[in-house]
């Protein structure tokens, strides 16, 4: 499909608006500013750009443990993703959640999960709540590999076929499951081969090319709108750090070699230089939009530190509607 160049130069922008976000988020937390558990996705930007450009606002979204750049693309604001991470009541779920369970109900994010595979039952039974109402919404659910040797993943996946719920399941396929590699968990050449089992179309495309994968979701989502039942689309990318942000480097359980070949693979390097070869851009205009950007972290930073913490008196607020 033909992609119009400032839909490119837009999601060159958001993958690098990401990449920053996971960047300057793990510093902070290995420098102890930031504490809990934090889950980065360096190097797996053009996945949920390619995803949710594809969406609506009022399409909903259902993540995963390493979910910031998911909730970022579906419209995140740097400032109460920050102050969730720091804990502050100006965060997202007012400090309660932090990394691993932002939600914005406004914008439609149910929320990121820190129970692997989780969110696919979740996603199925959001579909079948837009079918109920007779929307055509969709609600886009990320997962990575692991979780597709999961219970949650089969039944929920199953139970939306069954439904013909408007669901789109993404596997960010970065071939580790926090120590564990792909080849010691199943023997299938593509993970979207299990679409076969539940009778629903599926598909394999390249994680780190944002155009393939907007595409290849640009025509899942017309079929799903379509009533056509759930998609299940596999992102073959890699994770470029460890399985969470403060995981000791003596911990070689990947090849170095290995990791090197992906990171010359960089989605945003990819796209950037498609662009400025095609003379749509030039490395100025990517200089100033990542100074542009990085100012603003740098804000969201100072707002997050300024914000105040949560009070000890308010400790059971929320828990109930």
């Amino acid at each position: 499909m033909k992609i119009g160049n400032e839909t490119k130069k837009k999601m060159l922008h958001e993958m690098i608006r990401i990449r920053r976000f996971e960047e300057v988020s793990g510093g902070l937390y290995r420098g102890g500013i930031i504490t809990g558990a934090l889950h980065t996705g360096e190097g797996q930007e053009a996945i949920p750009v390619g995803v949710c450009m594809n969406l609506r606002e009022d399409d909903y979204l259902q993540s995963s443990h390493r979910g910031h750049g998911h909730v970022l693309a579906k419209g995140g604001e740097f400032k109460p993703m920050m102050a969730e991470l720091f804990g502050k009541t100006t965060g997202y779920c007012r400090g309660r959640g932090g990394s691993m369970h932002f939600a914005c109900v406004e914008k439609n994010i149910l929320g990121t999960n820190g129970i692997v595979g989780a969110g696919v039952p979740i996603a199925a039974g959001v579909g079948y709540s837009i079918k109920y109402r007779g929307t055509d919404q969709l609600v886009a659910c990320f997962m990575g590999d692991g979780a597709c040797n999961t219970g949650a993943f089969h039944e929920g996946i199953n139970i939306a076929s069954v439904l013909d719920a408007p669901v789109l399941f993404v596997i960010e396929n970065n071939q580790w499951a926090i120590s564990v590699p792909r080849k010691w968990s199943d023997r299938l050449e593509d993970l979207s081969q299990r679409h076969s089992s539940y009778n629903i179309p599926g598909e394999t495309v390249d994680g780190n090319d944002v155009l393939a994968v907007y595409g290849s979701v640009n025509k899942a989502v017309k079929e799903i709108r379509a009533g056509k039942g759930p998609i299940l689309i596999e992102c073959k990318t890699y994770r470029w750090k460890g399985h969470h942000a403060g995981e000791p480097a003596s911990l070689n359980y990947r090849d170095p070699d290995e990791v090197k070949a992906w990171l010359k693979k960089c989605p945003i390097k990819k796209l950037g230089k498609q662009l400025i070869d095609e003379n749509v851009i030039s490395q100025a205009d990517i200089a100033k939009m990542t100074e542009d950007i990085d100012r603003e972290l740098d804000e969201a930073v100072e707002f997050a530190k300024k914000s105040p913490l949560p009070d000890a008196g308010a400790l059971f607020d929320n828990l109930y509607v």
